[in-house]
C-alpha cells in the first residue's frame, strides 16, 4: 500500500475517532471529495482542540493558535511545527500532533484554500481566547461562531465550488455551520456552566440559544436548496435533519438522540434521496 493510500485510511479512522457526526455525512461523498473533505476537516479538527484543550492555559493556546495561523499562512514546515508543539505533545491528542498529515493529503489545487481557512478560524480562536470567551451580544456571539463553525461553512463551499462547480452562497454556508454550533452549545449548556464557561450572551437564556439555532438552520435549509449534485446534497442534510432533531430531544427534555436515533434518521434520508454508502 502507497504512502498516500495508508494516509488516507489513518485520515478516516480519525475522522470516526474524532467526530462520529461528521464520520456519517462524509461516508456518502464520492472517493476523491471525500479524502478532501476529510483532510480539510481534520486540519480544523487539530486547531479546534487545542482552543478547546482542557489542560493547557490560555496563553500557551493563543501562542500556539497565533504562531500554527502564521505558519498557514507560508509553506508549512513540518519540522517547525514539530518543534511548536513538542514541549505539548504529551497533552495534545494526535489529531493536532499530525496537522501537517491531514495538510500533505489535500489535493495540491485545493490545498491553499484550506490553510487559508485554517489559518483564519486559528486566528480567531487566538482572539476569543485572549478575551476568556466572554460574550456580551448577539455581534460577538455571532463573531465568535463565525470563526469556530462559519469557517467550516465556508471552505466546505470551496471545496463544493472545486469539485464540480456547485455553487452555494458563502452567507448562508456561514449559517449553516453557525446553526450546528449553536446545537452543539445548547447540547453542552448545562456541562459547560458546571466547568464555568457560557457561550451564551448576557442577559440571553436557554430559549434565546434555541432561537438563535432554529434562524440559522432555516438558513441552511435555504443553503441545501441550491445543491444539485446528490452525494453533497446529502452530505448536507445528514447533519441539518440531526441538528433538528437534537433540538427536538434537547426541548422535550433529552439530553442527545440515541444511536438507534440517528440510524434511523440517516436510514430514512437514504431512502428519500435514493443513494447508498
Amino acid at each position: 500500500m502507497s504512502k498516500v493510500s495508508n494516509l488516507h485510511k489513518e485520515s478516516m479512522v480519525m475522522l470516526k475517532e474524532t467526530s462520529r457526526t461528521f464520520f456519517i455525512p462524509i461516508s456518502f461523498l464520492e472517493p476523491t471529495l471525500k479524502k478532501t473533505v476529510a483532510s480539510a476537516y481534520l486540519c480544523m479538527r487539530a486547531i479546534d482542540e487545542i482552543e478547546d484543550h482542557p489542560e493547557l492555559d490560555d496563553k500557551a493556546k493563543k501562542t500556539l493558535l497565533l504562531t500554527i495561523s502564521e505558519m498557514l499562512q507560508t509553506s508549512f514546515d513540518p519540522h517547525e511545527y514539530k518543534l511548536l508543539l513538542q514541549p505539548y505533545e504529551h497533552m495534545l491528542p494526535q489529531v493536532s500532533l499530525r496537522l501537517y498529515d491531514w495538510i500533505s493529503l489535500c489535493p495540491t489545487e485545493i490545498v491553499d484554500k484550506v490553510k487559508a481557512s485554517t489559518a483564519e478560524m486559528a486566528g480567531g480562536m487566538a482572539k476569543w481566547v485572549e478575551k476568556g470567551w466572554n460574550i456580551q451580544s448577539r455581534e460577538e456571539l455571532d463573531d465568535y461562531t463565525y470563526y469556530v463553525a462559519g469557517l467550516v461553512g465556508t471552505m466546505l463551499s470551496d471545496l463544493w465550488k472545486w469539485h464540480d462547480n456547485t455553487e452555494t452562497d458563502p452567507e448562508l454556508a456561514i449559517a449553516f455551520g453557525r446553526g450546528l454550533q449553536a446545537v452543539n452549545m445548547l447540547r453542552n449548556y448545562d456541562e459547560d456552566l458546571e466547568r464555568g464557561v457560557s457561550f451564551v450572551p448576557k442577559d440571553w437564556n436557554r430559549e434565546d440559544m434555541f432561537n438563535y439555532a432554529n434562524e440559522n438552520l432555516a438558513q441552511a435549509q435555504l443553503y441545501v436548496k441550491s445543491i444539485k449534485n446528490k452525494r453533497i446534497l446529502m452530505f448536507c442534510k445528514v447533519p441539518l435533519a440531526l441538528a433538528h432533531s437534537t433540538l427536538k430531544a434537547l426541548k422535550s427534555g433529552k439530553e442527545k438522540m440515541s444511536r438507534q436515533e440517528v440510524e434511523s434518521i440517516v436510514e430514512q434520508l437514504k431512502q428519500d434521496e435514493n443513494i447508498s454508502e
